[in-house]
């Protein structure tokens, strides 16, 4: 059995992984000149350092992801604390805290005022437990009070990084499964991951390594401009350029595109169609020894600020404002910021802003609804991208776990015939 795959973002490349595993021959086919999608490395000539598109971070408890670095063989790619502790810095009155929750499942640290997020009491957390109920509201303001010092410094950051949207507006089913798969797990299931040196050197070069050890013929600058459908029910050729590429009999398809072009090569598919930007921000400079690796930041311009052994990163998420604004002017606005968060000098390091307008689908409850399953009206044509119905918001891991649902059925087809 062949599969052609359309995109190698991390959909993309997590199915093809799986199916080159498992013995199908698999030709991979990339529009632009490398893999990765929003996942993606690139050399900065300002800079002279090799940075990320996005400071992306994954849980120690996301099991696709594991399951994907572990079968590519870099699963000694992603470093971390051993603890979940994490420190966060509210820019409005200076204050300082770290939250410092137990391993295990059931989540005593609530009990300790040295543990929890300052001016809450224990029996505030159980206010996480609405969103995972059955009945909770489609809007995550309509299932939970969105107030307080919980809601403040330690939910509505959470969230807004976890959903990429304005984190009262998101959808609650969205929000309850990241807390069922991280803070309902006990600390040992959210332990930060950072992509080491860096995310093509982590989830990138090892697949495309693997997937060419393995024998899949992968094609890049080869946009597919369209699908060519027959009367039995299946995708019958790729149109590449000018040609069409025949797909055989007992072959499958998986499209692995963005939601805008996966609606531009497939007829009356229903997808996302609003879009949240991230804007990250790279500050070339050593950090001082013993800087957090990791801070929340309330109350200001930056969310999440980064300490990497050669810079500083700052990621601002639902950020559609900000991605209007000039360059220069965030940079020094997001520099003060981490001025006043780590103190360090005010003069500002050589920097580089970047700015992914699309970054993710709004993770609100209408847009959820949106979302297509893998299989599809044709037998052989499966979905995979973190936009399809992967019951998570747009993260790695619902990437990745999209591409191997899409790898399943495509060999569920290859059963079948």
């Amino acid at each position: 059995m062949q599969v052609h795959i359309i995109g190698a973002g991390l959909a993309g490349l997590s199915a093809a992984v799986r199916l080159a595993d498992e013995g199908c021959a698999v030709s991979l086919l990339e529009a632009s000149a490398q893999a990765g999608g929003r996942c993606r490395s690139y050399r900065d000539a300002l800079l002279d350092m090799t940075l990320d598109n996005g400071n992306h971070l994954v849980l120690s408890g996301n099991a696709d992801t594991h399951a994907y670095l572990r079968a590519i063989g870099a699963s000694g790619r992603l470093a971390g604390p051993d603890s979940a502790d994490l420190d966060f810095h509210d820019l409005r009155d200076g204050r300082r805290w770290t939250i410092r929750p137990n391993p295990g499942v059931a989540p005593w640290w609530v009990l300790s005022p040295a543990r929890r997020v300052p001016g809450t009491r224990a029996l505030d957390y159980l206010v996480m437990g609405a969103l995972l109920a059955p009945g909770a509201g489609p809007r995550v303001d309509q299932a939970m009070d969105c107030e307080g010092p919980l809601w403040e410094r330690l939910m509505e950051p959470f969230l807004l990084a976890a959903l990429n949207t304005p984190a009262a507006s998101g959808s609650a089913k969205l929000a309850g499964a990241v807390i069922s798969e991280s803070l309902a797990r006990g600390g040992r299931a959210y332990q930060p991951r950072v992509a080491q040196p860096n995310l093509s050197a982590a989830f990138v070069e090892p697949a495309l390594a693997f997937l060419r050890e393995r024998g899949a013929r992968i094609r890049f600058g080869a946009p597919v401009r369209g699908l060519s459908f027959d009367d039995q029910g299946r995708v019958a050729a790729l149109r590449l350029g000018d040609d069409d590429a025949p797909v055989a009999a007992g072959d499958a398809v998986v499209l692995a595109a963005p939601a805008w072009i996966a609606q531009d090569l497939v007829p009356d598919l229903t997808a996302p169609d609003a879009f949240n930007a991230i804007v990250n921000g790279h500050f070339k400079i050593t950090p001082p020894p013993g800087l957090a690796p990791i801070v929340g930041v309330i109350g200001g311009e930056a969310q999440w600020i980064f300490a990497f052994e050669d810079r500083i990163s700052v990621t601002v998420s639902a950020a559609g404002a900000l991605a209007d604004e000039a360059r220069e002017d965030l940079a020094h606005r997001l520099w003060r910021d981490i001025v006043a968060v780590h103190g360090l000098p005010a003069e500002i390091p050589p920097w580089r802003i970047v700015k992914e307008r699309r970054a993710t689908f709004a993770a609100t409850p209408e847009q959820d609804a949106l979302r297509p399953p893998a299989a599809t009206r044709w037998r052989n044509l499966f979905l995979a991208g973190d936009w399809t119905a992967t019951g998570l918001p747009a993260t790695i891991e619902g990437a990745i776990r999209s591409g191997f649902k899409a790898a399943r059925l495509a060999l569920n087809l290859a059963k079948k015939a």
